[in-house]
């Protein structure tokens, strides 16, 4: 994948060889969601499905501002239209929510570097993301209900991340919480030092490109498979998985090398 000009809505660039840097390059306009940029941003994922180059990825953002969610001036003048705006508001959820499935389905694990404020949409960008790390000074938000739009898309995803009370509270009131208060609720992983942000991401990224990309990819659609099913069936569907998982290549190696004190090499497979 090659990287892409500074110019356009995102920014890509690759690093140690394996992992995908994916830039929301829209600092003016707040990184907002609009069309252009959730295509831009599907593309890419799309793209990275399959190539066997990239192991990791990562999603950050120019500016001070990881992403304000969705582009309420396209969503206002969508009000323009014979019907009010309804196909067309349909339209943009279709959209925003395909590309958050996008990032739970892709087979790579993909983590949010996040320098700056995530609200609303951008919000759900963050709680859709593997894992997530955040600058001390980043803030949290899903202000929606302060504008009469209750963020019920990102709900979706900060319901599945964060609990229910923690969820409701972020929704209710709409106010901004901090990075702190954002890992003590499990919004996001960690709060490091803003300076060390991208040090630091990049060093917990290249940790797991270590790891084999058959066993990654089997264990992330496992985890969010088996999440919402009861216990019975969770378990009964997480031990067939172990028993296929057992029989690849990979876990044959991984264990051998285990036992005989040396490091795997990883097929793949």
């Amino acid at each position: 994948m090659n990287d892409s000009k500074n110019n356009q809505l995102v920014k890509t660039s690759i690093h140690s060889d394996c992992i995908l840097r994916v830039t929301l390059n829209n600092p003016s306009q707040h990184n907002v969601l609009s069309e252009e940029m959730m295509l831009a941003i599907q593309s890419v994922l799309d793209k990275s499905i399959n190539d066997k180059s990239i192991r990791v990825i990562i999603i950050s953002a120019e500016g001070k501002t990881f992403s304000a969610g969705h582009d309420l001036k396209q969503l206002k003048k969508g009000r323009n239209n014979s019907d009010k705006g309804r196909e067309y508001f349909k339209k943009v959820m279709l959209k925003c929510s395909k590309l958050m499935q996008s990032i739970i389905n892709n087979p790579k694990p993909i983590i949010a570097e996040v320098a700056g404020t995530a609200t609303a949409a951008g919000c759900q960008l963050v709680a859709s993301c593997d894992l997530a790390y955040a600058g001390i000074t980043s803030r949290f938000a899903t202000p929606g209900v302060n504008i009469g739009l209750f963020c019920s898309t990102p709900m979706v995803a900060l319901s599945r991340t964060v609990s229910n009370k923690h969820s409701m509270e972020m929704l209710l009131n709409g106010d901004l919480i901090s990075s702190k208060k954002a890992a003590e609720i499990g919004l996001i992983n960690e709060v490091v030092d803003d300076n060390e942000l991208g040090r630091i991401v990049l060093e917990k990224a290249l940790k797991i490109s270590k790891k084999s990309s058959m066993t990654l990819k089997i264990g992330k659609q496992a985890f969010y498979n088996q999440i919402n099913m009861n216990l019975s069936e969770a378990y009964d569907y997480a031990s067939n998985v172990m028993v296929e998982n057992m029989l690849k290549i990979d876990a044959e190696e991984g264990i051998d090398a285990f036992i005989n004190k040396r490091n795997p090499n990883w097929q793949d497979k």
